[in-house]
């Protein structure tokens, strides 16, 4: 991998990828099926970092980063960089470094990171959903009294993961789950997780939100206060704003809208994938999941634009969640493919053992990925297109005057 950023592919067709996480990084690698694509993942960091280990991060378990050399293709040109923005109609992206870059067709994969609008959270409350985030946090709680009060705000898996693993550590832990705890869930799953984050210890509050953060508090929407030394937010995510400041067609959240195969609605030399990628307005759930079945479609759709032909509607399917509570017990919720939770559930340690299974096979495919182009497969959702038809989804365009 090159790191050199002056040396810019032009002879052959260049396809750049923004963004070097799960999807950006399959992406990256299916595009290597064909020796006569130039491609370069521009990146912020020099190192892959495992975002469903960054709870691990804060608790001091695991350091939560692969060397790039693990992950990706060697024919893939590795730019260490920022974007700030996108010119479609140049085809070309701005750099942070003030270098311009031209290409011919675009993967947006800028994933997403934590978002609120409530009062004092961005000044008072620490993020762990990027690598920045969480080592932050880890350094505040390690300087932080052993049994100083936390709160975690947000009741999904990142929440319920932080929370238990903090406890599990001997933190003092409370988490707000908003309405109830893990909504996605099933009744069953959900009753389990309860459990044992109360066994771990852990304080839990639901049917209220978060109204305010304050310094040293939180207050509730009912007007209770809460004592907090560190308040930790995992409440809501969105994508970064370069798309819709770039004047691309976003949905409410930031993702690139995108035709059924990940193509934008605005420009069919730009296609979207992971967490950043809504395709008819109809997004799947941001998860790692959707992210390493996503990258490899859009590289697809990528490869069958540059050989001239229609690319396939893409088809992604789910298996359901998996959730580590402390590095002892865990939660595995089957699901149906369309990811609506099912009763089948997979509890405690197997359960653990697991997720840390998951975990090391999502960067073992990327690897092998990286080494056997089309190797990495995505399941089947059946249902999908009829669920696009009945919601008869039409991607708001430009010349519509609605808002991005």
């Amino acid at each position: 991998m090159n790191l050199d950023k002056q040396e810019e592919p032009m002879s052959k067709p260049h396809v750049v990828v923004i963004g070097g996480g799960y999807a950006g990084v399959m992406a990256a690698n299916r595009l290597t099926k064909r020796d006569d694509v130039a491609i370069t993942l521009v990146n912020p960091r020099d190192h892959f970092v495992e975002r469903i280990r960054l709870h691990q991060l804060v608790a001091g378990s695991s350091e939560a980063v692969v060397a790039y050399a693990d992950v990706l293709g060697e024919r893939v040109r590795l730019v260490v960089d920022t974007v700030g923005s996108i010119d479609a109609g140049a085809r070309t992206i701005a750099l942070g470094s003030g270098q311009e870059m031209t290409y011919d067709y675009l993967v947006y994969a800028v994933g997403s990171a934590g978002t609120t609008q409530v009062p004092g959270a961005a000044e008072h409350a620490y993020g762990v959903t990027t690598y920045e985030e969480a080592t932050r946090l880890r350094s505040v709680l390690d300087a932080a009294p052993a049994d100083a009060p936390v709160i975690v705000v947000g009741g999904g898996p990142t929440g319920i993961e932080v929370a238990s693993e903090l406890a599990e550590a001997g933190r003092n832990v409370t988490l707000i789950g908003g309405d109830r705890l893990g909504p996605w869930l099933h009744e069953k799953g959900r009753a389990v997780v309860e459990r044992d984050l109360r066994r771990l210890g852990v304080g839990i509050v639901e049917g209220t939100r978060v109204a305010e953060v304050m310094a040293g508090r939180v207050r509730l929407d009912n007007g209770r206060e809460l004592t907090s030394e560190v308040t930790i937010w995992t409440a809501g995510f969105a994508a970064p704003d370069l798309a819709r400041a770039s004047g691309l067609t976003t949905d409410e959240l930031g993702r690139l809208i995108t035709d059924e195969t990940l193509t934008s609605v605005d420009d069919h030399r730009i296609v979207a994938t992971g967490d950043a990628a809504a395709p008819s307005g109809l997004a799947y759930r941001m998860s790692c999941q959707a992210a390493n079945q996503l990258g490899p479609l859009a590289g697809e759709t990528v490869l069958a634009r540059l050989a001239g032909a229609t690319p396939e509607p893409v088809s992604i399917g789910f298996v359901g969640q998996c959730i580590s509570i402390g590095r002892d017990l865990g939660l595995v919720n089957f699901s149906h493919r369309d990811d609506s939770a099912v009763g089948a559930r997979l509890r405690g340690t197997p359960a653990a053992k697991v997720k840390e299974l998951v975990c090391r096979s999502t960067v073992w495919a990327l690897g092998m990925e990286a080494r056997r182009p089309g190797s990495a497969f995505s399941f089947k959702d059946r249902s999908r297109a009829g669920r696009v038809q009945a919601a008869a989804v039409t991607p708001p365009l430009k010349e519509s005057g609605l808002s991005r």
